[in-house]
């Protein structure tokens, strides 16, 4: 059995974009010069054919593909305003990959967050149990009803100490110490 790798899936992928670039961009049948800015070429003039090249851009089918595969590039620099691609400039490029990587750091470490799992776990699992009739069963009598409570209040308290327990140690390693 054939099971496709992540670098495969990348690789994959890149070639999907690079064909629908080849097959229905719009900049295909334009200049190539006007989305690159040549060397000692007045800002002002830079200006202005970035601007229609973002034009052309922003009406291709296939921008957001062109984004993304700029992105994967690697193409633009936060410091040098010298090209368009996928309707950014190149200093938009480099601000969307910083933003991008800062996004993904966010939802990996989101989800190495076993202990924040956990405390949604219990949370939901107090709140079901809060919400249990132990008085539902008609067999047992009185007594058993009392050890249905008293069974359901011990559980009920045991989820409440641990979710009180983790979030008093998350606090103290945010650096919240003594929470009121």
């Amino acid at each position: 059995m054939h099971r496709m790798t992540s670098a495969l899936a990348r690789h994959t992928r890149r070639a999907v974009l690079q064909s629908a670039i080849d097959a229905s961009a719009h900049c295909a049948t334009a200049d190539p010069d006007l989305w690159f800015r040549t060397d000692g070429e007045p800002q002002i003039a830079w200006q202005a054919r970035r601007a229609e090249a973002i034009r052309v851009c922003n009406g291709c089918p296939i921008r957001a593909a062109c984004e993304e595969l700029a992105l994967r590039d690697r193409d633009g620099n936060p410091r040098v305003d010298d090209m368009v691609r996928g309707g950014l400039s190149g200093t938009q490029l480099a601000a969307a990959r910083t933003t991008q990587a800062n996004r993904l750091t966010a939802v990996v470490d989101a989800d190495r967050d076993t202990e924040g799992r956990l405390l949604d776990d219990l949370s939901i699992e107090l709140r079901t149990q809060s919400g249990l009739n132990p008085d539902g069963r008609r067999n047992g009598g009185r007594l058993r009803q009392h050890e249905n409570r008293t069974e359901q209040n011990l559980r009920i308290r045991a989820l409440a100490a641990s979710i009180r327990q983790i979030r008093i140690a998350r606090r103290a390693r945010a650096g919240w110490g003594v929470v009121a």
